[in-house]
């Protein structure tokens, strides 16, 4: 990799883009103006827009002379570094280290979509010196994708005229292991809320109080816990209601890409929860806590009956299910099975958007995995990712744009953990991709 790309690539990861951080906006916005000010010098007119005092989206074209039009989406935002102790570098402060680079953002999704713009501009480098037209290139970065992209969402539909293309390429997912080219022909949606479960006016004494006076803390898992039965399948009532099978093909195909049982163990240090892991993964809906909050966790003893505690919850969602349904369905089991003498409120939620599935011989498809041979002589594999890009399923429908998805991660970058990195090699695979596939779309 050149120094000046390099370079380059530690400004933006230096920006600490955290969109669930109200308190980080200044820094969302000097990354939105860091991206629009580098594909400007690519020769894009560019714009920032805003809603709700949310991050900027940054909208870019960049006029070609056939008459194809691609739209390139990625995100800017990063997730939170907690917890903080677990980084053994900087969380804002990139290292390179046996030729991969650690950072938050390193890999999602700051890392792809440098990668990838900078395949862009090798691109139209090379179509330049050659004198060879290009296709019309649109670009939709945003800075709100790990908080659910609410402001993109309710705005897209007033930018249809500009980001409306004929292909859209989003780098946001996995390679395959080994770093096998994937095609993502599909993707879960997600949505998620805050429940908060109130007992007493106050935190009780434990021992003046204890046996009679009802437990938040005990309440919520004993809440939590109704959601599952003893082997882990949903019991919300009308939840998995409307959801579309995936056809024995995919199955096929979604199995080729799977790691088997002892290599996913060893990715995630303990046994899977179940034995069908292209399902689970891939076609399957969730209802996932994401974290408990309750009473006093400090060092020592507090012996206290907990008056609040406070659950995050998210739910991955395939297609057939329609978020603001499925969101009713359990936030509507929770009120039913509250525990006695306690309150069930939701002080937040975000909707989100639902899953989709493509199908696996669209010429888009076909193009795709001719490129990724030429790049590997493996080929190119198919998967259903089972993490969510909710908005790409919003601008698909807006722009009316093919969605071709193709990333070049892999399970030991740890993103949305402590320690997350990026591979160089991977680097190289991103912009080597996003310069093969705009030569041939």
């Amino acid at each position: 990799m050149e120094a000046k790309v390099l370079n380059r690539y530690f400004e933006l990861l230096r920006l600490e883009s955290v969109s669930s951080d109200p308190a980080k906006l200044k820094e969302c916005t000097q990354t939105a103006m860091w991206l629009k000010a580098l594909v400007e010098e690519m020769g894009f007119t560019a714009q920032l827009e805003t809603r709700d005092f949310a991050p900027p989206v940054l909208l870019a074209e960049r006029k070609g002379e056939n008459p194809a039009t691609v739209l390139v989406y990625g995100h800017y935002d990063v997730q939170p570094a907690d917890p903080l102790e677990e980084w053994k570098t900087p969380p804002f402060e990139p290292t390179l280290k046996d030729n991969r680079v650690y950072c938050r953002g390193a890999q999602d999704d700051k890392g792809q979509l440098f990668a990838f713009l900078t395949g862009v501009g090798d691109y139209l480098d090379r179509q330049s010196v050659k004198n060879l037209p290009t296709p019309t290139i649109r670009l939709c970065l945003e800075g709100q994708e790990e908080s659910g992209s609410p402001a993109l969402i309710k705005m897209a539909p007033e930018l249809r005229k500009r980001i409306s293309a004929d292909v859209m390429l989003v780098c946001d997912t996995a390679a395959a292991a080994d770093l096998r080219p994937a095609i993502v022909a599909g993707l879960r949606g997600v949505c998620h809320f805050t429940v908060k479960l109130t007992g007493a006016n106050r935190d009780l004494h434990s021992g003046e109080y204890g046996g009679a006076a009802p437990n938040a803390a005990l309440g919520m898992a004993r809440l939590l816990s109704t959601l599952h039965d003893e082997r882990g399948e949903i019991q919300v009532a009308g939840f998995m209601d409307g959801i579309e099978a995936p056809g024995a093909e995919e199955k096929r195909l979604a199995q080729e890409s799977m790691p088997s049982p002892e290599e996913f163990a060893r990715d995630i240090g303990t046994e899977a929860t179940t034995g069908n892991l292209a399902e689970a993964l891939g076609f399957k809906p969730t209802i996932e806590v994401n974290g408990i909050h309750s009473g006093y966790g400090g060092a020592g003893s507090k012996t206290v009956i907990p008056a609040v505690a406070i659950a995050k919850i998210s739910m991955r969602l395939v297609p057939g299910q329609h978020p603001r349904r499925a969101l009713d369905c359990v936030k509507r089991h929770l009120e039913e099975h509250c525990p006695q003498g306690m309150k069930v409120e939701f002080p937040e939620e975000a909707e989100g958007a639902g899953g989709f599935r493509l199908p696996v011989d669209s010429p888009v498809f076909r193009l795709a995995a001719e490129v990724l041979k030429e790049m590997d002589p493996r080929g190119a594999v198919f998967q259903w990712d089972g993490a969510s890009i909710p908005v790409v399923s919003v601008l698909k429908e807006v722009s009316g744009a093919a969605p071709l998805i193709v990333g070049w991660g892999q399970a030991g970058d740890r993103i949305h953990s402590p320690n997350e990195s990026y591979g160089l090699d991977q680097f190289g695979k991103a912009r080597e991709w996003a310069r093969r596939i705009l030569e041939n779309v």
